[in-house]
């Protein structure tokens, strides 16, 4: 027998069984991960939420087994035909293939031609060739010969008497599993592409004529490659590689020894191997080709969608700029720049539309509204949309900066994905219902910029687009797993309860959509919450919901400053402890790293309150309500340096971070294109895994090595020892199909800041104004 559930996991994650126990106990009560993470790390003996959500997951799947498993031999026990041998093997499957294999013999079926065959009483035939390969099978068959049945001569019972092996091969679990195995470890994707869909489908071209083998290739190769087969492009196959001047094929071969079937000159060798390689041919290959096929797909799926996590991890966690009025600005030449002004709260103050490209021109007029808006409000940071015309409004802001140097402006440029999804929402129109759509846009954008995470949330995780082939695979299961990130984020950063949107809070731990409009309803009506303990009045927000949320939601200028802070409402008796050992205040506690580093945090345990949860109290009184999230930071973009032609290979260039996949990242260095690192060219060492090197949003000083203009691309390295000369692709192991296509409106990469020198003179910006009449 298998063992508990609880112990296979423990056994995976190599953690005690005593700690998934308690995990599972938490999360079946309804705890969330977050809250299990944080605030009971004694019960699950410190498992931080990665594992959780591993176990979490691993859960789901053991116990749709167990279900499987009961439903299996309830069925077989039907029939009548569960031994308790088959019993054994099947509590014994370990995995859902298993346990399907098992199953296969005696799951219910359309009337196959075997199913017939036997219903003529052919069968016993079958069993005797096979047993007996001495014995003449067209002799044989004579004596089963079934006008009425459609088995009248010798060809059709003999035909009958195969279907019957064939099936009984095809449906034996141990060689299943051995042939799975074989073509896992040495089997072969082969590509070619469908006649006369050259022309059609050159993006494939490289995938062409093509073959890898398909326990090693990568998930991005996997998903183009099948991205191409849906296309109608591509033709895909798995094959192993043989030579038939060896002798059969090794899978022929095996089911052959299998069933103990030889070629020894017997009267039925010959049609006993004419229907192994019929099994082989007709049936178990195509069987197997697609289940590793599947395989392959959710492996890169899975592959793909944790790739897009972790992006979009790093992505909600980037440096806020913080509460500073800031003026967004969503680029447009001829629909004009939309702008908007909010001030340290994100409440919109001001909106404008300025026409300083084609076909106004009105430079002068833009510049004057821009600066009169940026005195009225006190605005400090421009956040500029990276979309159509953002270098254009980039150059437009830096003259703004040049002409009101009494402004102390700083313009940053600020990823633009998603905003438009947004503007167009219910949310946005619910939120800004007099607003114009166009001008909504803007609003996002210099929100994003004052907290990415705080805006992000709004949008649809799938929409930001810090992927890979995200739109090839599962949409739920990247939506879940999207969302269980964006739930770890928003709870380790934790939110203010007097100013958090609707949204937002719906990300809290043990809270949902209707229970945060009522926190915002109640916030509304009532006034700022003064304390944690208020929260208890509003509707629907019961204990358990209290105890899930509270620790996450913070009162900054509460009557108790510790409800400023992340330690849990239900542990403040623990710090009224602290207290009156040391004879000191709350206030004069918090932020006194020194003192509280003196003391011992196993004085303060108690049997509810063990160490770990003391030593965190103590952590966050000695920086209380710290935010996880790095300082912010922006990054110069190149003077002069705007489209590919500007690049020269060898140049040096500051960029940022916006993508990272298993083959590299990329990094927008300001000229409508990201370019792209190769795996191999990020540092002077081997790099298994791009990601622990780099994240998206982070700022990198990159080389130019090659431009590649018609094809709008462009190769960088980090290595700034490298040659910028031109290498062969296959030198750069990645094909064109694995890197991303030229984007600008509704870009899938999130871009980060730029701060540059204003222009000495007028020059870069009548220069920006020319390129933007010539488009």
């Amino acid at each position: 027998m298998l063992p508990p559930i609880e112990h296979r996991i423990a056994t995976e994650l190599g953690v005690q069984p005593r700690q998934v126990f308690a995990a599972v106990a938490l999360l079946d009560e309804g705890a969330t991960v977050p809250f299990v993470a944080r605030y009971r790390k004694e019960a699950t003996g410190g498992l931080d939420d990665t594992q959780l959500r591993n176990l979490e997951e691993r859960l789901g799947y053991l116990r749709e087994l167990e279900e499987r498993r009961a439903t299996v031999i309830a069925s077989i026990d039907e029939q009548g035909k569960l031994t308790d041998a088959l019993r054994a093997e099947v509590e014994n499957a370990d995995t859902k293939q298993r346990l399907e294999d098992l199953y296969l013999p005696y799951k219910p079926k359309r009337r196959t031609k075997a199913q017939i065959a036997r219903e003529a009483g052919i069968a016993p035939l079958a069993e005797a060739l096979l047993a007996d390969p001495t014995l003449n099978p067209e002799a044989e068959a004579a004596a089963y010969l079934n006008g009425e049945a459609g088995f009248a001569d010798a060809k059709s019972v003999l035909d009958g008497a195969r279907q019957i092996l064939i099936e009984q091969f095809a449906e034996d679990a141990e060689l299943l599993g051995t042939l799975r195995s074989l073509l896992h470890d040495d089997g072969e994707v082969v590509s070619s592409v469908v006649e006369g869909k050259e022309n059609e489908g050159a993006k494939f071209r490289d995938w062409f004529d093509f073959r890898e083998p398909i326990a090693r290739i990568p998930s991005h190769r996997a998903l183009a490659l099948l991205r191409g087969r849906n296309e109608g492009v591509l033709r895909l196959a798995l094959a192993l590689p043989h030579d038939p001047e060896t002798g059969p094929h090794p899978c022929e071969r095996r089911i052959a020894a299998r069933f103990q079937i030889r070629d020894q000159g017997r009267a039925a060798d010959r049609w006993l191997a004419d229907t192994v390689r019929w099994a082989w041919n007709v049936k178990i290959s195509l069987h197997l080709e697609l289940e590793l096929m599947n395989q392959l797909r959710e492996r890169a799926e899975e592959e793909a969608i944790h790739v897009f996590a972790r992006n979009l991890k790093d992505l909600l966690l980037a440096a806020p700029a913080g509460a500073r009025p800031t003026m967004g600005l969503d680029p447009g030449i001829r629909t004009g720049v939309k702008v908007a002004v909010v001030d340290t709260t994100g409440k919109l103050l001001d909106t404008a539309t300025v026409y300083p490209f084609e076909p106004r021109r009105d430079i002068e007029g833009s510049l004057a509204t821009l600066a009169a808006l940026a005195k009225r409000h006190g605005v400090e940071l421009v956040a500029i949309g990276n979309g159509t015309a953002s270098r254009e409004t980039d150059a437009l802001t830096a003259e703004l900066i040049r002409r009101h140097p009494e402004l102390r402006l700083t313009k940053v440029m600020v990823s633009e994905a998603g905003a438009s999804v947004y503007s167009a929402s219910e949310l946005a129109a619910r939120e800004f219902p007099d607003v114009d759509v166009s001008l909504r846009g803007a609003v996002s954008i210099a929100r994003r910029l004052q907290d990415p995470l705080a805006e992000l949330v709004k949008i649809d995780p799938k929409s930001i687009g810090v992927g890979q082939y995200q739109h090839d695979v599962n949409q739920s299961r990247l939506a879940k797993g999207l969302e269980a990130v964006v739930e770890d984020c928003v709870n380790a950063v934790g939110v203010d309860v007097n100013t958090a949107s609707a949204p937002l809070l719906a990300r809290i731990s043990g809270l949902n959509s209707t229970l945060a409009a009522n926190i915002v309803e109640f916030r509304d009506s009532h006034g700022p919450f003064k304390s944690r303990e208020a929260l208890k009045a509003v509707p629907r927000l019961g204990p358990k919901t209290f105890e899930q949320a509270a620790g996450f939601l913070r009162i900054p200028a509460g009557d108790n400053p510790l409800d400023a802070s992340a330690v849990h409402p239900e542990a403040y008796p623990v710090v009224e402890r602290i207290l009156a050992r040391v004879q000191k205040s709350v206030r004069e506690l918090m932020g006194n790293a020194s003192f509280l580093k003196s003391l011992k945090p196993t004085e303060f345990t108690d049997e509810r309150f063990g160490l770990p949860t003391v030593q965190d109290i103590l952590a966050e009184l000695e920086k209380p309500g710290r935010d996880p999230r790095p300082e912010f930071r922006t990054a110069t973009f190149r003077e002069g340096v705007e489209t590919l032609k500007d690049l020269v290979p060898g140049m040096m260039l500051e960029g940022v971070v916006t993508n990272v996949t298993n083959f590299g990242a990329f990094v927008d260095i300001g000229v409508h294109q990201d370019g792209l690192v190769h795996v191999s060219a990020l540092a002077d060492r081997f790099v298994k895994d791009p990601h622990s090197i780099v994240k998206a949003g982070q700022v990198v000083k990159v080389k130019v090595l090659e431009v590649d203009l018609p094809r709008q691309r462009i190769a960088l390295t980090m290595r700034m020892g490298d040659e910028a000369t031109p290498k062969p692709r296959e030198a750069r192991h990645e094909r064109p199909q694995e890197r991303r296509p030229p984007q600008r409106d509704g870009r899938s990469a999130q871009h980060g800041s730029s701060r540059e020198r204003a222009p000495a003179a007028d020059n870069a910006l009548a220069a920006a104004f020319a390129r933007a009449r010539q488009k």
